[in-house]
């Protein structure tokens, strides 16, 4: 009897069957999304195209929003920069988050750098949230919750990999003299930059403005460990947190990105009068600036792709809180809040309403704009059932449904509450329709309510509170219900 063996395998049918293999064994483990969440910094609700912007060119941002989703009523926890952060990673709203507002240590020249008040040991983060779902985690950008050398550094809050400012005040430099990398410093190729230095504007020559350039950008490093953060964890589940500085001031950009936009608008140099650098061309380094962040984006977008990633990962965008006021900012020419009242540091909607876009190729219906509202405090939950991840309490509300365009499965919040100790001492409400504010709580404990119907009156022009105590009475047991006394004295403004 004779025996009929199989014909001898090709080394290239053997490599054929091995690649195949090994691809599809990757596409098994890789189920869980990949997620960006790139986080603007002072990036008022109307500064980009999709939100009807129509001097700064944000085409990469646009297209997120195009292929994917646009919010038009989402909010920051507080409108300013550590708080907001500080809610957006934990879950917390300002009533019951630990860090409420920007509780300054140190001073700004690298000798006197300690950062913010920090996060206390053992906070749960989104970081650490999607560690325990096997992800990689990176925050890349500025974080102001503290130094590598306390317990806010950001790998013992749930990151395996930190690159860039752990010191808002610092960032308030685009060319720093070093960044920071998993706790040690990495130097930078600028000369050492006080961007608080005032210009003459009777002496000042063009020349002067040189001093507030370098040579290595700050949000160009950030983009180059980002992309290598990428390219090293292509084959598993990764979290990149990018929260970029631009377009706080000060007004710093690359000269050749600057320049596209010199001669467009009417502007005289900026001498640095409301502190931050001196420019001789603010309005034009304003946008430059939206478009330089914009461009970084679409490099990371154009990674995702070329690495085969884009249908695996959720890209969200947002901003931490309204336009700034100072440092040679124009919010009025560039109608940065969109006709919304208030800036930065406001409870009002220009301080708190977001610009919000997100893209999940085949997740998120292309081309979709919500209503519904959602909130920086909802972030973790969401995020986490992204991830496939069990649950767990916060004062947020996944808006996952909403995303993936199953809104009749969608939770709502019944009410979402603000409260921030600075400016005076502030609170909101917004249930529904109407929105509650109460503003000057420090001088008077008393102030009363004042109240706006958002679907008749998004501007807050109209008073409404004497004609509905039921609802500002309903305000006042929200407040009872929801806040939480802080262990810092100087947030303490309700006790």
């Amino acid at each position: 009897m004779r025996l009929h063996r199989p014909p001898p395998i090709s080394l290239c049918s053997l490599l054929v069957v091995t690649l195949a293999l090994l691809t599809a064994g990757r596409g098994t483990a890789q189920k869980k999304p990949n997620i960006v969440f790139i986080y603007a910094d002072d990036l008022g609700y109307a500064e980009l195209g999709c939100y009807g912007q129509k001097k700064i060119r944000t085409p990469h941002l646009d297209r997120i929003a195009r292929e994917g989703i646009r919010f038009t009523d989402y909010y920051t926890s507080t409108p300013v920069c550590a708080p907001s952060r500080c809610q957006l990673l934990t879950g917390t709203h300002a009533g019951h988050s630990y860090i409420r507002g920007n509780f300054e240590l140190g001073g700004f020249a690298d000798s006197s750098e300690r950062g913010q008040m920090p996060l206390p040991p053992n906070t749960r983060t989104i970081g650490t949230l999607l560690q325990k779902e096997g992800y990689q985690t990176a925050c890349i950008g500025k974080w102001g919750l503290g130094m590598g050398s306390n317990t806010g550094d950001p790998n013992r809050q749930g990151f395996h990999y930190f690159y860039g400012y752990y010191d808002q005040k610092q960032a308030h430099n685009y060319y720093p003299t070093h960044l920071w990398e998993n706790g040690k410093w990495d130097t930078l190729n600028n000369p050492v930059i006080d961007v608080h230095r005032k210009l003459d504007p009777r002496t000042a020559r063009p020349e002067d403005f040189d001093y507030y350039r370098g040579k290595d950008y700050a949000i160009d490093k950030m983009t180059e460990k980002a992309l290598k953060f990428v390219r090293d964890n292509r084959d598993r589940p990764f979290f990149l947190y990018l929260p970029f500085t631009i377009p706080h001031a000060s007004l710093q950009a690359p000269e050749e990105v600057v320049k596209e936009y010199v001669g467009q608008f009417d502007e005289k140099p900026y001498y640095g009068d409301k502190n931050y650098a001196s420019t001789p061309y603010p309005r034009s380094t304003y946008a430059a600036m939206i478009t330089y962040m914009d461009r970084k984006v679409g490099e990371v977008m154009a990674l995702l792709k070329e690495l085969g990633l884009d249908d695996n990962t959720l890209v969200i965008f947002t901003s931490d809180n309204g336009t700034t006021f100072n440092g040679g900012t124009d919010p009025n020419f560039f109608n940065s809040v969109g006709g919304f009242r208030g800036l930065k540091m406001d409870v009002y909607e220009g301080g708190v309403r977001m610009p919000m876009v997100a893209r999940w190729p085949g997740k998120i219906p292309a081309g979709t704009t919500t209503a519904h509202v959602g909130i920086h405090y909802d972030v973790p939950a969401t995020l986490l059932e992204a991830a496939g991840g069990k649950p767990v309490e916060t004062d947020g509300i996944s808006f996952l449904p909403t995303l993936l365009g199953r809104e009749k499965n969608q939770k709502k919040h019944e009410y979402i509450y603000w409260e921030y100790p600075e400016k005076g001492g502030q609170l909101a409400v917004r249930m529904g329709r109407w929105k509650g504010v109460k503003t000057d709580l420090r001088a008077n404990r008393v102030a009363r309510w004042q109240l706006f119907d958002l679907e008749k009156d998004p501007g807050e022009t109209t008073d409404l509170a004497p004609a509905h105590p039921a609802i500002t009475a309903r305000f006042d047991a929200i407040v009872r219900k929801e806040h939480q006394p802080s262990p810092v004295e100087a947030w303490r403004f309700l006790e």
